[in-house]
C-alpha cells in the first residue's frame, strides 16, 4: 500500500511539473500586421483581397451592372511554396457577397446540389408538392481566374520576397476578359 501511495504521488508531482511547463496560448487580432517570415501569411492574404475587390466593385462590369452572377475558378500557384489559394477567393467572395452588388454560383458544392435533388426527386420521402425543381438554377456570367507568381533572392542572410497576384473576370458569353488587376507585394528579411 506504501509502495502505491509513493508511485502516485512521484506521478501526481512529475505530472505538475510537466504541466506547469506548458506554453502560453494567446488570440491575436487576424487583422494585425502578421511579419513573422518573408512567406505568404495572414497579411498578404487581406491585403490581396481589399485590393481586389475594391478594384473589381469600382469596374464597370460590376459597378453599372445589375448583380451579375459570378463563378470562381481556382488560381493557379505558380510560386514555390505552399500557398493556399482558395483562401484568397475565399475571402473576395465573401467580401464581394457582403457587398450586396455581386452574386455567386455555388460551383464548388454543385455535386452536392445534384444529389439532394436527386434524394428529393427519387427517394420517396419529400412531398412531390415541397421539391425543389430541377432546371431552375441560374447560370453565371462572368469567371474569376487568375495566378500567383513569386521570386525569391537571398544574399549574405537577407531574403528578399516579390509576389504578385493577377486576377480576371472573364465574361463567359463572349470570351472576353471584362476587368483585370494585379496586386504586388515584397518582403524582406535580415
Amino acid at each position: 500500500m506504501r509502495a502505491g501511495r509513493c508511485l502516485w504521488a512521484a506521478a501526481s508531482l512529475l505530472l505538475t511539473l510537466v504541466v506547469g511547463c506548458g506554453t502560453t496560448v494567446e488570440y491575436g487580432d487576424a487583422t494585425a500586421v502578421e511579419n513573422v517570415t518573408v512567406d505568404f501569411g495572414s497579411t498578404d492574404l487581406q491585403m490581396i483581397a481589399e485590393k481586389m475587390v475594391q478594384s473589381m466593385l469600382t469596374s464597370p462590369v460590376i459597378a453599372g451592372s445589375n448583380r451579375p452572377v459570378v463563378q470562381v475558378s481556382s488560381v493557379k500557384n505558380q510560386t514555390g511554396e505552399h500557398i493556399d489559394t482558395k483562401a484568397i477567393t475565399d475571402k473576395i467572395r465573401t467580401t464581394l457577397l457582403k457587398s450586396g452588388k455581386v452574386q455567386f454560383s455555388a460551383s464548388e458544392v454543385r455535386e452536392e446540389m445534384i444529389d439532394e435533388l436527386h434524394y428529393q426527386r427519387d427517394s420517396g420521402y419529400v412531398d412531390p408538392a415541397t421539391q425543389t425543381q430541377v432546371g431552375q438554377h441560374v447560370g453565371a456570367s462572368y469567371l474569376i481566374t487568375g495566378d500567383i507568381a513569386s521570386i525569391r533572392k537571398s544574399k549574405d542572410g537577407t531574403k528578399d520576397v516579390y509576389y504578385k497576384i493577377n486576377l480576371n473576370l472573364v465574361d463567359l458569353q463572349t470570351g472576353l476578359i471584362s476587368w483585370a488587376d494585379e496586386k504586388e507585394i515584397r518582403k524582406r528579411e535580415d
